[in-house]
């Protein structure tokens, strides 16, 4: 029994020296990266690393932290990228929390699975990515329309201010048809958009968010969303 109590107690100690050693790199790590907002700082199972989670990205270090690098850690058995299976737990996007409202909503189906699309009409990839998202079935889609590239805030504006917003920006994506020049309109949904868009660090189309809040930046055919769209939404 003594020995027993003796292991809970060095068990317990070292739980909260591993709390105070955290605690004492967040506040030298806070000093020396002054503009970083720091999510999280977790000791890993491997190499006696460290997990720095920054507000868009992970870093890793050790307890000298002399030196930081940042990249993908692999798991040689599985080849499962450990980095990124982090990252996705810890920068999901809580789905409801997306300025839906502004959004340019499609249900196709029932309706029952859900996507989020950051797009942009002069994006080339956002043009192919149309097209397989026609072959998918029962699932809402929510096209948040952003303005990154030359010639797109026109091209928004026009189908923002559309009498038929969703027809007007199928026919510019899918059937290449430039979207007629518009009446002045309240501009505020891509606006609130754009805001959306640089607080979830997106500066790049398209960018995919499914249900259960993962992210995937770029283009994805139709069989790969429909496998993810499966899988988020069970």
């Amino acid at each position: 029994m003594k020995s027993f109590f003796t292991l809970v107690f060095a068990l317990l100690f070292q739980i909260q020296l591993a709390h105070a050693d955290v605690a004492g790199m967040k506040a030298k790590i806070e000093k020396m990266f002054p503009r970083e907002k720091i999510i999280e700082i977790t000791k890993t199972p491997y190499f006696g690393l460290y997990e720095i989670a920054f507000s868009d990205s992970i870093v890793y270090t050790d307890e000298s932290m002399r030196y930081f690098f940042s990249g993908n850690i692999f798991d040689g058995k599985t080849m499962k990228n450990l980095t990124e299976e982090r990252a996705r737990k810890l920068y999901a996007v809580k789905f409801d929390s997306l300025p839906l409202q502004y959004a340019l909503k499609e249900v196709k189906g029932n309706g029952s699975r859900k996507l989020a699309v950051f797009t942009d009409p002069n994006c080339p990839y956002c043009k192919r990515l149309e097209k397989e998202i026609e072959k998918l079935k029962d699932v809402t889609v929510y096209r948040f329309v952003l303005a990154i590239l030359p010639g797109s805030p026109e091209k928004a504006k026009n189908i923002w201010c559309s009498p038929d917003r969703n027809r007007a920006w199928h026919a510019a994506l899918v059937d290449g048809i430039t979207p007629p020049k518009s009446r002045p309109c309240d501009m505020k949904g891509l606006d609130e958009t754009a805001k959306a868009a640089e607080k979830l660090g997106i500066n790049g189309t398209p960018a995919l968010i499914f249900a259960d809040g993962e992210m995937n930046p770029g283009y994805m055919p139709a069989d790969e969303l429909e496998k993810m769209l499966s899988e988020t939404s069970r």
